[in-house]
């Protein structure tokens, strides 16, 4: 294996992984105004990812840091397409940090809706204009012949792109339900349960609708379409789950149509980075790429370090895996 192609696969594991660790985070922010009738039910909702948004957050960085490193003109191309969509889900992003560490702190019904449709609705756009600018990727940007950017703002909004918004922004609340029907005891769990029915059983429609797309596109190979399947299959499985009352299994499951939604992606592109929707030729991983001698040093530097970082956050999870009881009613 080529270093270029170890550290392509390296990226969407961070990207992956990201859209995994932050993905519940961002579903239980959404719900939390439906879940909890009062301002101390909704708290108690937040509190549920309260020991992990941050650090979850962190793999944001990680993945675009991964992509700046191992593949500046990728980097540069994404970045100067999708500078507004990033603009807007770093603005988003603290719009969500600030809204769950101020929103129980102040009195009043005011502060308490302000800060809690903060959270809602920065929780449903970070994935969708995430998922947006992924997609992107594999709809297809104007390049020109170096592999620049040569389009307006009206061209990052593809429809793929869109899809996959929505996609990613509906499998999150799925996961987000199902993580705080783990985390949660009572009439908010049962509350639970019935709210994210009720997106559980769109989720496959519309991951159905983007494993379509894939395969009505002739550049997408069957790998990639195998893992769109997946993802189908996964969404499916989860809203049985959901429909049930089956915590574990539905968490597991929506995880798992997350990861292959993402994946597809990634496998749709390689081998390619950005694909071209006008005239030149699409940016590949090996153009893309950074020198030998720095992918080389940057590998042995994540075989140093990711292992501890996955290793403390792995620990925090099972130190805080018990339910949150005080939300039990």
């Amino acid at each position: 294996m080529t270093l270029p192609l170890l550290w392509f696969l390296v990226v969407a594991v961070f990207w992956t992984g990201f859209f995994i660790l932050d993905g519940y985070d961002f579903g239980v922010g959404a719900l939390h105004r439906r879940i909890g009738r009062d301002k101390e039910e909704r708290h108690e909702v937040v509190e549920t990812i309260g020991p992990y948004w941050d650090a979850n957050e962190v793999w944001l960085v990680v993945a675009v840091a991964a992509v700046f490193a191992a593949f500046p003109d990728w980097y540069a191309t994404w970045l100067s397409a999708g500078y507004l969509a990033f603009v807007l889900a770093l603005a988003l992003l603290l719009v969500r940090g600030t809204s769950i560490e101020y929103g129980s702190r102040g009195e009043g019904a005011t502060w308490d809706r302000a800060w809690g449709w903060g959270l809602v609705v920065s929780s449903l756009l970070i994935p969708f204009v995430l998922g947006l600018t992924l997609g992107d990727l594999l709809a297809g940007l104007p390049l020109d012949d170096s592999g620049a950017f040569t389009g307006g703002i009206a061209d990052i909004v593809t429809p793929f792109g869109v899809l996959l918004g929505v996609v990613m922004a509906v499998l999150c609340v799925v996961q987000g339900g199902a993580f705080l029907l783990l985390r949660t005891t009572g009439d908010v769990r049962a509350r639970a349960r019935r709210e994210t029915s009720l997106v559980a059983v769109i989720a496959p429609l519309v991951v159905a609708a983007a494993a379509a797309w894939m395969f009505a596109t002739d550049r997408i190979g069957l790998e990639a379409r195998a893992v769109a399947i997946v993802a189908v299959a996964a969404s499916v499985i989860a809203a049985f789950c959901v429909l049930r009352g089956r915590g574990g299994l539905a968490f597991v499951a929506s995880t798992a149509a997350v990861a292959a939604t993402v994946a597809s992606v990634f496998v749709g592109l390689y081998p390619d980075v950005v694909v071209s929707s006008s005239s030149a030729d699409s940016l590949s991983v090996t153009d893309a790429a950074s020198g030998h001698y720095a992918l080389q040093v940057m590998s042995w530097v994540a075989l140093a370090l990711v292992p501890i970082v996955l290793g403390y956050q792995a620990w925090s999870y099972v130190l805080l895996r018990r339910r949150v009881l005080g939300v039990a009613s």
